[in-house]
């Protein structure tokens, strides 16, 4: 990767060394404890899940707006009061934390793989073991394992999304150190990280209608994902962007603003109207009461118009992240490619699957909503 001149001169070696790892391993697992004390500290709201595969619907503390206030408040307190700077993030940090990532990943991955094959086994918790070590590791083999009365599946994305909000601030203070002042793609790569996990905390009940939590196991794949996937790649863009000095157009920044803002309305509306359904049925959308075909698949709002247009808002959200770094390197554009590839089969898999459930209805709601990901063209 082509790293600016900022960053550049720090060479991988000189800070990845053994004794910076055990420190990084360190303040990551600190950094995971106190989310998790926080967590039981600050007010929850109590919110019934969708059923799992076993018919359960269980109750889950969701405080994620609060823990996201908390550490805003932590960073900002820092700053102001003792000129804290979180650029050795970027600079000295940023490989040896995504070692103790990966660490940790694993440990935590047959932590739960050991605890849930006996819990499983005496029959105190919901979930399957296959008997194939490498896949009960990899998908997990409890469904919802808790500590202390958290429910750890839930609990990971606050590391996860918080981990990753901490980085993306990284870029702006070494920026601005480097540069001497923040310019306007900057601004807006910030801005739109800011604004997409507000939004994501704001509709933060609606985790409980995700396949993630209601039907997958917490094995390495998921816990993986959490804690170093997104935190540590999902910020990429900040390495294009740290070091340019040039501010883009006003007329670009007023493009790029006007495609995230469309693609997060798409994207949060889409999956929130899709949530609200199925919690109520005759919850308004759009100020109607929903249409549903054949007792059983809506069809107003967002998926009166197309069968995967969340997907669309998401790839759109995260094409306007990659473009704030401009169009002169890769690097920044590999999240978007990744969700790209990923989503495409995901809604393809899911056409499979719904075609099997639900047969000539399915095939109606097809002629009903003509398009998949992209309106008459896809």
């Amino acid at each position: 990767m082509g790293y600016p001149a900022a960053v550049e001169a720090l060479s991988i070696p000189s800070t990845l060394t053994l004794a910076n790892v055990l420190w990084a391993l360190l303040g990551l697992s600190g950094f995971i404890a106190a989310l998790f004390v926080a967590t039981m500290l600050i007010p929850a709201k109590a919110v019934r899940g969708m059923p799992t595969p076993s018919g359960e619907r269980r109750y889950y503390k969701l405080n994620g707006m609060g823990l996201w206030v908390f550490a805003h408040m932590v960073v900002i307190g820092s700053t102001v009061v003792f000129g804290a700077s979180l650029s050795p993030i970027v600079t000295t940090w940023f490989w040896p934390l995504l070692v103790a990532a990966n660490v940790i990943s694993i440990a935590a991955s047959l932590w739960l793989y050991v605890g849930g094959k006996r819990r499983v086994a005496a029959g105190e918790a919901d979930g399957e073991i296959t008997g194939n070590a490498l896949a009960d590791f990899w998908y997990g083999v409890e469904l919802n394992p808790t500590l202390a009365g958290v429910d750890i599946k839930i609990f990971a994305y606050q590391p996860s999304l918080i981990g990753l909000h901490v980085l993306v601030a990284a870029f702006a203070y070494l920026h601005v150190e480097t540069v001497g002042t923040m310019t306007p793609q900057m601004f807006l790569y910030q801005a739109f990280w800011w604004l997409y996990l507000y939004t994501h905390y704001r509709d933060e009940p609606g985790l409980t209608s995700m396949w993630d939590v209601i039907a997958e196991r917490f094995g390495f794949m998921l816990v993986w994902g959490d804690l170093t996937l997104v935190p540590f790649f999902y910020c990429i863009a900040g390495w294009t962007l740290v070091g340019q000095s040039e501010p883009i157009s006003t007329a670009a920044a007023l493009g790029l603003s006007a495609m995230f803002l469309v693609g997060l309305w798409i994207f949060r509306g889409a999956n929130k109207q899709k949530h609200l359904f199925k919690l109520d049925r005759n919850t308004p959308i759009w100020g109607k009461v929903p249409e549903v075909l054949g007792g059983r698949l809506l069809v107003s709002g967002f998926w009166g118009i197309g069968r995967k247009l969340n997907y669309t808002g998401e790839l759109t959200v995260y094409l306007a992240i990659a473009l704030t770094a401009g169009t002169a390197a890769i690097e920044p554009f590999f999240v978007f490619i990744w969700l790209l590839s990923l989503l495409v089969h995901r809604a393809w898999r899911d056409d499979k699957r719904c075609r099997a459930r639900y047969g000539e209805l399915w095939t109606a709601y097809c002629e009903r909503a003509r398009f998949k990901m992209i309106p008459f063209l896809y």
